[in-house]
């Protein structure tokens, strides 16, 4: 979530390991070409290949679309970076991915499922999304975070976490609450004036009240399967909860995740092979068609027109070297060329005599 304190929450999680007892300093990668400032130092960054202002002058793009286009940049080469990371990945034990901020560039992008995938194939991979507490104690904003967390969830289809960040300003209590307990939800709508604000003329609740109420119902069972922590990226709170949630979803990923993920990888090279085959079927059947045609019209086929390329090809895998004797050699030299073994050292008259034009050997 943009402005959530998220490239702030990854220094947190990078002072942290690095304070533990047993250090253990995380690998970080930015994918955000537009922050100006980092408080850590990443191993990898986009920004050293890619110029995102220079993208958005050159492609006359706005904002968002020069980082949407330099992060399809970086995607080309992403197999490279991914090989770099695999060969890191025996001395560290956490690889850290700072994307950007804003959820549409990143997960619902071809570059970001791409990014994401990669990732999930190679390591053991779990989703943090970053909430800004503070801005999610009215019940319509925190329902619309958590239908951007559905979202997130089903689509890259990995363990997932979802962080209240800034706890330091407003505590994450209330949220927790509102996700294991639905009649405190629906009691924190009419509170917020969801029915005394959103109502139609006559007092009844306007459609805004009943797809909120609706959305509540869905939600309550999406809610079962989450992961919660709260954390305050300036003060480091929930630091360790943050940790164990982290331990518990790698965990879950080699349980249940993996398999899936293998399968629909195998599911994904079934199709790609079944499509090769059909495309060669099809070429086969064009082909074969095009010979009838041929035939119906009265043309020669390819096979009429060149009847001997396969005995030729056949005869020549055949050839072999069976001795460097002066026989075995002018056996396969064409008449046409000259043999400098017996050329002999002659005098100009003679080469105008016999009209040779074959430059006298030394």
């Amino acid at each position: 979530m943009a402005g959530s304190g998220k490239t702030t929450f990854v220094q947190r999680i990078n002072s942290y390991l690095h304070s533990t007892d047993s250090p253990k300093p995380p690998y970080i990668l930015n994918l955000d070409p537009a922050v100006t400032y980092m408080p850590f130092e990443a191993n990898i960054d986009i920004r050293d290949t890619i110029n995102y202002a220079e993208v958005m002058k050159q492609y006359n793009l706005g904002p968002n679309g020069g980082i949407l286009t330099a992060l399809n940049l970086f995607t080309t080469k992403f197999d490279q970076v991914l090989g770099i990371v695999e060969k890191r990945a025996e001395s560290v034990d956490y690889v850290i991915l700072d994307t950007p901020g804003q959820i549409e560039i990143f997960t619902w992008s071809a570059s970001g499922a791409i990014i994401t995938d990669a990732v999930a194939a190679s390591f053991p991979t779990v989703i943090a999304y970053v909430i800004d507490t503070a801005r999610t104690t009215a019940p319509a904003t925190f329902m619309s975070n958590m239908l951007y967390a559905c979202s997130i969830l089903y689509k890259t289809k990995l363990p997932f976490i979802l962080v209240f960040n800034k706890t330091d300003v407003q505590k994450h209590d209330f949220a927790v609450k509102w996700m294991t307990d639905f009649e405190a939800f629906q009691k924190a709508l009419q509170t917020h004036g969801a029915r005394n604000e959103n109502t139609s003329g006559d007092g009844d609740p306007n459609y805004m009240d009943s797809l909120m109420h609706s959305m509540s119902l869905v939600l309550d069972e999406f809610y079962q399967h989450l992961k919660a922590v709260g954390v305050s990226s300036v003060t480091g709170d929930g630091m360790k909860e943050f940790f164990e949630a982290v331990e518990e979803s790698r965990e879950e990923y080699k349980r249940d995740y993996l398999a899936e993920l293998q399968r629909l990888q195998a599911e994904k090279e079934s199709k790609l092979e079944a499509q090769k085959t059909d495309s060669l079927k099809r070429l086969m059947t064009d082909l074969q068609m095009e010979e009838e045609d041929r035939r119906k019209r009265g043309l020669p086929t390819e096979r009429e027109r060149f009847p001997d390329s396969d005995d030729e090809d056949a005869d020549q895998e055949e050839v072999e070297d069976e001795g460097d004797g002066e026989d075995d050699i002018e056996q396969y030299v064409p008449r046409n060329y000259i043999d400098m073994r017996k050329a002999r050292k002659i005098t100009d008259p003679q080469m105008e005599s016999d009209g040779s034009k074959w430059p006298r050997p030394g």
